[in-house]
C-alpha cells in the first residue's frame, strides 16, 4: 500500500493517503505501479476525446484541452522537468552549472522551446487519435504507458547527478530486464528516446535528477503518441 499511496502521490494530483515509509524499497515498487498509478489520467484523456468526437467539436481543440487536462491531473509537474532538463543542458558544460540551473526552477528559453515543441507534437499526433472510439482507448493506453520511461530511468545501471534531491531515493531501483521491458512498452521508438536522454544526462551531469523522469515521461508520451498516429 505504501508503494501505491506513493505512485499515486507522486504521479497524479489526486488525493491519497501518504505513505507510512519512503525507501528504496518502496520507491522502486512505486515504480512498477506507475503505468498503473495513472489509470484515472488515461481514462480522463480518452473520455475527452470521446465526448470531443460525439459532440463534433474539431479535433485539434479537443486534444489542446485534452493535454492540458493531463498536465493538471499531474501537476504539470513532468514539464517542468523536461523545462529543467533542456535549460540545464544548454546552460554550460559544467556539470555543477547545469545542476545549479536546473535546480532554480525558472524557465529559460532552450525550456520554453522545448515545451513547445514536444507540447505541439503531443497536440498534433492526439488530435487524429481523437476521432475513433478506438484511437481515444489507444490515446488512454498510452499514456499510462507512457509512465514506462521511469522503468528506464530509473534502472540499476543509471546513477543519481545529486547526492541528494528526489532522484536519489529512486534510482537504481528497477532491475534491467524490466527497464528492457518498458523500452518494449513504449513502441520501441519511444523507449529510445528515452535512452538516449538518459544517455544524454549521464554525461553530461554525471547521471539523472527528477527533472529527468518528468522529461523523460513527456518525451515518452509524444514518440508514442506520433507512432501510433500513423497505424
Amino acid at each position: 500500500m505504501d508503494a501505491w499511496r506513493l505512485a499515486v502521490g507522486t504521479l497524479t494530483a489526486l488525493p491519497v493517503a501518504a505513505p507510512s515509509r519512503v525507501d528504496r524499497r518502496t520507491a522502486g515498487h512505486a515504480m512498477l505501479l506507475a503505468p498503473l498509478a495513472v489509470l484515472p489520467l488515461g481514462a480522463l484523456v480518452a473520455g475527452l476525446l470521446l465526448l470531443g468526437d460525439l459532440a463534433g467539436l474539431p479535433p485539434l481543440a479537443v486534444a489542446v484541452v485534452a493535454v492540458g487536462a493531463l498536465a493538471a491531473g499531474s501537476r504539470a509537474l513532468h514539464w517542468d522537468g523536461l523545462s529543467d532538463v533542456a535549460d540545464g543542458l544548454t546552460a554550460s558544460y559544467d556539470p555543477e552549472r547545469s545542476l545549479a540551473v536546473m535546480k532554480s526552477g525558472t524557465s529559460g528559453p532552450a525550456g520554453v522551446v522545448a515545451t513547445v515543441v514536444v507540447l505541439g507534437v503531443q497536440v498534433a499526433a492526439l488530435a487524429p487519435l481523437g476521432t475513433t472510439a478506438r484511437g481515444a482507448l489507444l490515446a488512454g493506453l498510452l499514456v499510462c504507458l507512457s509512465r514506462c520511461a521511469l522503468w528506464i530511468v530509473c534502472c540499476t545501471a543509471v546513477p543519481a547527478a545529486r547526492a541528494d534531491g528526489l532522484g536519489v531515493t529512486y534510482t537504481r531501483t528497477v532491475t534491467l530486464p524490466v527497464a528492457v521491458v518498458g523500452g518494449v512498452l513504449l513502441s520501441g521508438v519511444g523507449g529510445l528516446v528515452v535512452l538516449a536522454l538518459v544517455r544524454r544526462t549521464v554525461r553530461r551531469l554525471g547521471g539523472v535528477t527528477g527533472d529527468v523522469f518528468g522529461a523523460g515521461i513527456e518525451l515518452a508520451l509524444a514518440t508514442t503518441l506520433l507512432a501510433w498516429s500513423w497505424v
